[in-house]
């Protein structure tokens, strides 16, 4: 059904015509649009509610991808002929590209008789239905006349195929026609900003949408998708929830969007408002949510949505298949990871990198290099994602031949690394104690992020030794103008602490000071650690007090501090406090406790083995 805007003016909110191409809003009349979404938007459901019983729909009935919502029509005008809507309707039915050039012939010899915008419509449509975009564009081009179907199935042939440029020039040209747009062309152009994350654009679009009174789910659920991959998850939730109606995919959008932000507990919400409404969930549903479980390692819901899977039989689906491995393998159940595997009738490059990156993050580093060289026997295709996977394997079993074969076929392949699989490589030789080959491989990288430096001066720190290399690479870092972050300000206080460097350590106390690491309960450990392994307690103790909250790691480094430096009825008084805190006292710091002090305080140091702690 096609919803023709209630103004002609309604889209010269989004153009003017200087070049370059630009499309403007004045700020003040995009947040006066901006509030009526908002001041009708809703409160998200308790994020506690209970799930109700899980459905999901066959596969075959709902395989629409929610970036592609649009498909151009091309619905019979008033006044086309007979034979003009008999001959649309063989073109819609073409399933090869010969039958549509036969009728396309057919229409140049009667031109009188065919050659219309109703039938040029449709020529284009099933020109780009079959892949051949060039021919599409020549039919454009030949028409005299070209009404809103015409730009709408030209425009959506380019998005399919993902030249957004190409895209963007016809919407320009669209734009300048001042033909008015229908609910099917705002979709293509939503869709445009979707694929080029042109938020500015978007913005655009969605205000003249609101003036032109468009009010349909297809409009709507675009406008949800886009601001979702925008990652403005504010504004796609004011629009879902002023919707005055939802289907599958609308939910699906808002599901997947906090998904892949890293909300998985809004997910959760989210999903639990669907079912509740009655909506039954689809394949993409299952695999969103299934993707927020492994994240929020919330195996309970994972494993309902797995029994649903399979009462209704749709195992043998690859992506949903994959989206269990990786659940699983996210929150530590391997067990049912290589059952769900195994069990997998089809798989896929992403399910093998699945299973390889929950065996390499679960400390089964054997068992993901042996799955890798079987996928190389059998000559499965091998992505970035899986040489990461591969190399962090390698790095934790410290298979250094192997992990020089995977460098050399990158090598081979790319000749230059991205940062991913630079600071993957500097991350492995690092593990395997071959400092100089990671640094070789970071001053290659043509970009370094702090992933990088960290990787390479926490790699240092691993190893006795290096520490004054970790201190050097920290000085490089900074004379690069990149910004240390708490992983980085915490192995290099430990390279410190190792060299008994205590100017160097304050130096890194400064910087950290005037940076939010210094709220972060590890760098404040790192720094007891440091200023006590020197000798300096009375700062130890400073630092100590003046953290916001404290875990296990700052306690036993304050505790181990005083005993290490002989003062023993110090950290006796504060492992009682520990211990009136709640704090669970573990066997690591009853056994440097009694080995500190076991001379001095004998009775005391027996009571702590048994965590009953008193003040001598």
């Amino acid at each position: 059904m096609l919803f023709t805007p209630s103004s002609s003016a309604a889209i010269a909110l989004i153009y003017t015509p200087p070049a370059p191409f630009d499309i403007r809003l004045s700020s003040t009349k995009f947040e006066s649009l901006k509030k009526k979404i908002d001041s009708s938007s809703k409160p998200y459901p308790p994020e506690s509610a209970p799930l109700l019983s899980i459905e999901l729909l066959p596969l075959k009935t709902h395989n629409r991808d929610v970036s592609k919502l649009s498909v151009p029509s091309s619905v019979n005008p008033s006044g086309s002929s007979r034979e003009e809507v008999d001959l649309a309707s063989k073109l819609r039915s073409c399933f090869t590209e010969k039958d549509v050039r036969r009728l396309h012939t057919f229409v140049y010899k009667h031109p009188q008789n065919y050659l219309s915008t109703y039938v040029g419509n449709n020529l284009i449509s099933s020109y780009a239905r079959l892949g051949k975009l060039i021919e599409a564009r020549k039919v454009f081009d030949e028409m005299s006349l070209k009404n809103v179907v015409s730009w709408t199935a030209i425009l959506n042939a380019y998005l399919s195929f993902g030249l957004d440029i190409e895209a963007l020039s016809v919407f320009r040209d669209f734009v300048a026609s001042g033909i008015q747009p229908n609910c099917k062309t705002f979709v293509c152009a939503m869709n445009l900003c979707s694929s080029r994350l042109d938020y500015e654009l978007g913005k655009q679009i969605h205000a003249s949408i609101i003036k032109s009174k468009v009010n349909n789910l297809v409009v709507d659920s675009a406008i949800v998708y886009f601001y979702a991959q925008c990652c403005d998850l504010s504004s796609a939730s004011c629009v879902f929830d002023r919707m005055p109606a939802y289907d599958v995919i609308s939910w699906t959008t808002m599901i997947t969007a906090y998904s892949q932000q890293g909300l998985g507990n809004k997910a959760f919400s989210v999903f639990t408002r669907m079912v509740s409404e009655g909506y039954v969930a689809n394949e993409f549903t299952v695999c969103s949510v299934l993707n927020a479980c492994g994240d929020e390692e919330a195996i309970g819901l994972g494993k309902q949505l797995h029994g649903a899977i399979v009462k209704k039989t749709v195992k043998n689906d690859v992506f949903i298949g994959t989206s269990l491995v990786d659940m699983y393998a996210k929150c530590g159940d391997i067990v049912n990871c290589r059952k769900v595997f195994d069990g997998m009738i089809n798989r896929n490059t992403v399910t093998w990198t699945a299973i390889i990156a929950g065996y390499a993050r679960n400390g089964y580093g054997e068992e993901a290099v042996n799955l890798f060289r079987i996928m190389r026997r059998r000559n499965l295709f091998v992505n970035n994602l899986t040489m990461v996977s591969i190399l962090k394997a390698c790095g934790s079993v410290r298979a250094l031949m192997l992990g020089k074969e995977v460098h050399a076929q990158l090598l081979k392949k790319f000749g230059q690394f991205d940062i991913y699989i630079g600071s993957s490589l500097v991350w492995m030789y690092c593990k395997c104690d071959k400092s100089s080959i990671a640094s070789n491989v970071l001053q290659q990288m043509p970009l370094k992020d702090v992933v990088s430096w960290t990787t390479m001066i926490s790699g240092c720190c691993a190893h006795l030794g290096h520490e004054s290399e970790a201190l050097e690479f920290l000085k490089e870092m900074l004379g690069e103008g990149m910004e240390p972050n708490h992983f980085t300000y915490s192995s290099a206080l430990k390279a410190c602490a190792r060299l008994e460097n205590v100017e160097q350590g304050r130096l890194i106390h400064c910087s950290v000071k005037k940076t939010a690491a210094m709220s972060n309960v590890f760098v404040a450990s790192a720094l007891i650690f440091m200023y006590t392994k020197c000798g300096y307690v009375s700062d130890a103790v400073q630092v100590f007090d003046s953290m916001p909250e404290r875990n296990l790691v700052a306690w036993k480094a304050m505790i181990v501090g005083y005993a290490r430096n002989g003062l023993c009825q110090e950290a006796l008084k504060l492992l009682y406090r520990m211990k009136e805190e709640g704090v669970k006292i573990d066997d690591c710091v009853h056994m440097e406790v009694l080995a500190a002090c076991g001379n001095y305080y004998p009775m005391a140091s027996r009571q702590v083995l048994d965590q009953d702690v008193n003040v001598p």
